[in-house]
């Protein structure tokens, strides 16, 4: 009841707020804007890369353990638990994949089960499951992963979220790891989902942030169709998260010397309204060098914290207007990704919503905050019949130009029973951006169409086969996951880069890298954590179209000191040390030459 008032008021006075002033922008004051008027849009681009085809080879790659999840979905614990991650365990240049298992009610209440599964890449696309050789035997009822260095010792740390306490594991080499999460004090409670990871004040160690649900007491479970907030389009279904309780949010401060302290209330990001927090992710929305926060809250307004450079943090989510939708509404957002689709400078963010709601898409206007494009992006209507989740900017054909992918599936498998409502498992959407603003959906062309449906939860990217192109791996309630390997065949040509920070958090979660390349500039930065509840690979990918050099690259590392590089080579991943300059460099398969 009181985050419904809440949204009340908040609606009231953003409503207030636009009939008085126009959009109030996160860096300055209000700004007048003339009267809307209708713009003629120049027609789509004809574009001459074709769409790559995605192949599913998990089954074939050894990717065989299931996540655990109930067939019913009896209360909501059950739905939400679904982060996948991509990351290198080992620094063999391969990247491994680690899993969330889930669990049930009955199997948490005997003990829980482990709380992820990792599998090592010993081979070209050939996994093996290494989970209890490399010492991640916490049980519980895992959620989500985010990956960082937090002891900057060279070695990815992991950081599961899971119901009833998180676990830390920090990684010894050689993907064995320990579990610290104790000694560290990160174990937190409650109902933990969403994970990140950036260095807030810059001092060179990783902090890390860590989003609540809602409230439930295992041994006081709501009754499945008890009450009208556990009915959906007149069927019964589990409780929640209407007229449940929320939870405060969470964020620990590195000490530096292996142990964290909580100060989410001292630095103003608990989230004292409980609303229902999910995805979470770093960006520096506003360019100023210093990492803000986005908070995806499911049926409450979202949050924006604005970092104030001094340890604290304002919430700018009402007046940059993401708090909620262009009409006005909180929605039940899920997955979170950042990216500089339209080559503003700016980064934007895409949101991914509930059933018969339009995915958003918050397009950066700079000072004037951010519009919702969702339907004039055309992002909008192909999303509204499914439930989004797991997501991210990414270039799919090393065009240059970033495009989506949504894992989608709904909540209530008694959605099944229900003519004309979305069913329980559900397709994937793939965006191609045209250039121009807007997106075409082209799952169908791209394959992902043809593939089962399932009812999919998080989405982790990277270049899994180190072919230059960006590959999916995506979790499915209650079954093993997915692996999809982008076989793009365009002559495009691309690069990766590894960042090593010195000064800064080894990882170099939070450097920015904007390259300058065949006319066009990029950037994207490093984060630990998005999607929804899931790890993408750290390592950036740019796609380069006809480009066979970068002009200058840059590199703003997060202590703020930045590097640049010029005329550099195409068709190759580049590690880069902060001071030291191109430590390493590999190449990549000539484009257009890779045959899967």
């Amino acid at each position: 009841m009181r985050a419904g008032l809440i949204t009340i008021l908040l609606v009231a006075i953003a409503g207030a707020l636009s009939a008085q002033t126009g959009p109030t922008g996160p860096m300055g004051p209000a700004a007048k804007l003339p009267p809307a008027r209708a713009e003629k849009k120049p027609p789509p681009p004809k574009l001459t890369t074709a769409i790559p085809i995605f192949r599913d080879v998990a089954a074939q790659a050894g990717l065989t353990r299931s996540h655990i999840s109930s067939p019913d979905k009896h209360y909501v614990i059950e739905s939400m638990s679904g982060g996948i991650g991509l990351f290198d365990c080992d620094n063999d240049g391969k990247l491994d994949i680690v899993m969330v298992n889930g669990s049930t009610v009955d199997r948490y209440q005997q003990g829980g089960d482990l709380l992820v599964t990792l599998w090592h890449q010993d081979a070209d696309l050939k996994f093996t499951d290494i989970t209890e050789k490399a010492g991640l035997t916490r049980k519980g009822w895992g959620m989500g992963v985010a990956v960082a260095d937090f002891d900057n010792d060279g070695n990815l740390d992991l950081f599961v979220t899971s119901y009833g306490g998180n676990a830390l594991y920090r990684n010894k080499g050689n993907c064995t790891f320990d579990d610290v999460t104790d000694k560290a004090g990160v174990r937190g409670g409650g109902f933990s989902t969403g994970a990140a990871w950036a260095d807030y004040d810059r001092d060179g160690n990783v902090d890390l942030f860590v989003s609540r649900y809602v409230h439930v007491d295992m041994d006081n479970l709501p009754v499945f169709g008890s009450t009208k907030f556990c009915q959906f389009k007149g069927v019964p279904v589990q409780c929640g998260p209407w007229g449940m309780e929320g939870e405060t949010d969470l964020l620990y401060h590195n000490r530096g010397d292996g142990t964290f302290e909580e100060v989410s209330k001292k630095a103003g990001v608990d989230n004292p309204e409980k609303y229902y927090g999910l995805g979470v992710s770093w960006g520096d929305y506003d360019n100023d060098g210093w990492p803000d926060l986005f908070v995806a809250d499911d049926t409450t307004p979202n949050h924006l914290y604005r970092n104030n450079h001094n340890g604290t943090f304002s919430d700018e989510a009402l007046v940059a207007g993401v708090a909620m939708n262009g009409e006005g509404q909180a929605l039940g957002s899920m997955g979170v990704a950042w990216g500089d689709y339209d080559h503003s400078g700016r980064l934007s963010m895409f949101v991914t919503e509930f059933a018969d709601q339009p995915n958003t898409l918050y397009r950066n206007q700079g000072s004037r905050g951010f519009e919702d494009v969702a339907m004039s992006s055309h992002l909008g209507p192909p999303s509204l019949p499914f439930l989004g989740w797991g997501t991210t900017f990414f270039d799919m054909d090393n065009d240059g130009w970033l495009d989506l992918f949504v894992a989608c599936g709904h909540v209530y498998p008694q959605m099944d029973s229900v003519p004309g409502s979305a069913a329980y498992a559900e397709p994937m959407l793939l965006h191609r951006n045209l250039h121009n603003g807007t997106f075409d959906e082209v799952s169908k062309v791209a394959g992902l169409a043809d593939m089962p449906l399932r009812s999919r939860r998080g989405a982790a990217f990277g270049d899994i086969a180190n072919h230059g192109n960006v590959d999916i791996a995506v979790l499915n309630v209650g079954e093993p996951p997915s692996l999809l390997l982008n076989t793009n065949q365009a002559a495009n040509h691309r690069v990766l880069l590894q960042l090593a920070g010195t000064k800064s958090n080894r990882a170099a979660i939070g450097a920015r890298v904007t390259m300058h390349a065949g006319g066009m500039t990029q950037f994207d930065e490093v984060r630990g954590g998005g999607s929804y509840l899931s790890q993408n690979d750290l390592r950036l990918h740019f796609g380069l179209a006809s480009a066979t050099q970068i002009d200058l690259l840059e590199v703003r590392w997060p202590t703020g000191k930045t590097e640049s590089f010029k005329d550099v080579a195409a068709d190759k991943i580049y590690a880069i040390t902060e001071g030291q300059g191109i430590k390493a460099i590999a190449a990549l398969p000539a484009p257009g030459s890779i045959s899967f």
